[in-house]
């Protein structure tokens, strides 16, 4: 295969550049005397996943644009259609071997069965394999099929990641926005909960004299118990590992070899944070109220990026 064609579709945008997995291109070309058009379906998928649709005799094509694609694109489910026709006079011809095996078949049908319609030609015609290019017509010029193939498909490449890359920009900018929205809503749980804590001591203190009674309180088991209930229930430790994995988030979104996998491994770890901050969050007060509500606030927009990143690649 050609070098140039090889380079052009092993080109890929700039390592800064997210793309999308969603994408379409159709390219034409030309070799002597064969007309070739090759299109390209993208859609989201956790692995590189090809799948190939090439004319009958063009079978051996199909390893070297695999190769190419498997150059140009890292992650998806691809439909890869490649179309050749001859081109100008004598492009088509009627394989008469083909024919004559489906009028024997035809033939035979009407004798076991005593038939008496005769065949239709338009019929036969429209049979697989009856027309078709010149027999050897593929094998002959296999060679300059095969460059022109790998020329076109480099250009479809080009033109499928342009495509995804103008997706993944967009992607970009929702997804900061929701990153946005997510330190936001932690900003206000740290507020609440460094605002909660002495009251929720006067509520232990209370709380803890209802159920002594008129026994007199140790001050140092009160504070003792104090803190380790505070402790339980302080989410500055969660708050902090979700402001890390945001930063860790924003830095992938600028450009990442494997973008979608680090990030969507990154929302896991979000997703666990959130949980662990609804878990801690303390009673049904008021504060505890709000928290509880901007847990959950944080939580589906972290689902909403798991929905999004499932498209990146």
């Amino acid at each position: 295969m050609p070098g140039p064609a090889s380079q052009s579709a092993a080109s890929s945008p700039s390592p800064a550049a997210l793309r999308s997995m969603t994408g379409y291109a159709q390219v034409r070309a030309a070799a002597p005397r064969w007309n070739i058009r090759i299109s390209i379906r993208s859609v989201n998928h956790r692995f590189l996943d090809l799948h190939f649709r090439v004319p009958e005799g063009f079978e051996a094509l199909e390893p070297r644009m695999r190769q190419i694609v498997r150059e140009g694109v890292r992650r998806g489910h691809l439909d890869i259609t490649l179309r050749c026709e001859l081109a100008g006079p004598g492009a088509m011809g009627i394989n008469q071997e083909a024919a004559a095996a489906y009028l024997q078949a035809v033939d035979a049908l009407r004798k076991q069965f005593g038939l008496q319609a005769e065949p239709d030609v338009a019929s036969l015609l429209r049979l697989p394999g009856v027309i078709g290019p010149p027999a050897g017509a593929v094998e002959e010029e296999l060679g300059a099929i095969e460059a022109a193939a790998a020329r076109c498909l480099g250009e479809a490449l080009d033109q499928l990641n342009r495509m995804r890359e103008r997706e993944g920009a967009a992607l970009r900018i929702e997804l900061s926005e929701r990153l946005g929205t997510i330190l936001r809503l932690a900003a206000q749980v740290r507020t609440l909960s460094e605002r909660a804590r002495p009251a929720f001591a006067r509520r232990l203190e209370s709380r803890l004299k209802e159920l002594l009674a008129a026994a007199p309180l140790d001050p140092a088991r009160l504070a003792q118990e104090a803190a380790l209930a505070a402790e339980r229930s302080d989410v500055t430790e969660e708050l902090t590992r979700l402001a890390s994995h945001v930063r860790q988030f924003e830095s992938l979104l600028e450009g990442a070899a494997d973008a979608g996998k680090k990030l969507d491994f990154l929302l896991q770890e979000m997703q666990r944070e959130s949980n662990t901050l609804l878990a801690k969050t303390p009673g049904t007060e008021d504060e505890g109220l709000q928290i509880t509500q901007l847990g959950l606030e944080i939580k589906s927009e972290i689902e909403k990026l798991r929905e999004q990143v499932q498209n990146i690649e």
